[in-house]
């Protein structure tokens, strides 16, 4: 073989040498960031009971309506992390191939606080972590308007906080009724399985946004009610 020919033979090994580096190279930052997403998205562990029936009030897109479906679902006991453990796995049936109520994969919820009823002349406390149970602290403030005062209807009642996660928010669908079948699901399923949360409102990482995706309103204050029988945003 001439010296030419060895040298083509000697500079295409070491291009392949080259090309199999920088493959390996994208593979390990690959492998590196599904292993780093899995972490983000993995919820906190806590105690969880044997699977038992729950109820998830599930959107339809096709006909507009929120129908009860029975699960079998394995759940912590600790309230708040009950409730965030519905929410993401109503958010997992949606990411399912064929939903009728079709959302993008991930955990929906950064954390849900229960705040006792009535709220009138209280504010959650900025300062004061949360009990171990999950429900945040609050301070006296004067009240602006007492009759906007959120009343319990039943001993016991509960104003639920729920965090979602921005990354959730940011890639929603936008659309008047598809945001608002995911904030009645929402609320149809944690009044079915929860029936101490009276009220639900809404934050995103942490702070108010307007809206879901441009329609449905985060601001305000819903009730915790059946939602297969009357949509949430009336």
């Amino acid at each position: 073989m001439s010296s030419r020919s060895l040298r083509i033979v000697f500079w295409i090994l070491f291009l392949c040498i080259l090309g199999m580096g920088a493959l390996l190279a994208v593979e390990h930052i690959r492998a590196r960031d599904r292993v780093r997403d899995l972490a983000d998205n993995t919820p906190i562990d806590a105690p969880a009971t044997d699977t038992e029936p729950v109820t998830l009030d599930l959107a339809n897109d096709e006909d507009g309506a929120i129908a009860a479906t029975d699960r079998q679902i394995a759940l912590p006991t600790e309230v708040t992390a009950r409730a965030r453990a519905l929410l993401d796995h109503l958010v997992t049936e949606y990411a399912m191939p064929g939903s009728a109520h079709p959302l993008p994969p991930g955990l929906m919820v950064n954390n849900i606080f229960l705040i006792p009823l009535p709220v009138n002349g209280h504010a959650v406390d900025p300062n004061a972590p949360a009990t171990p149970d999950g429900r945040v602290q609050t301070i006296p403030v004067p009240p602006a308007d007492p009759t906007s005062a959120l009343q319990p209807k039943t001993p016991g009642g509960e104003l639920a906080v729920i965090d979602l996660r921005g990354s959730f928010v940011n890639s929603h669908p936008s659309g008047v009724e598809v945001e608002t079948l995911t904030i009645a699901s929402i609320i149809g399923t944690l009044h079915t399985d929860l029936p101490q949360i009276e009220q639900i409102r809404f934050l995103v990482d942490g702070q108010p946004r307007e809206t879901l995706a441009g329609h449905a309103d985060l601001l305000r204050t819903y009730p915790s009610r059946d939602t297969t029988a009357q949509p949430a945003g009336q």
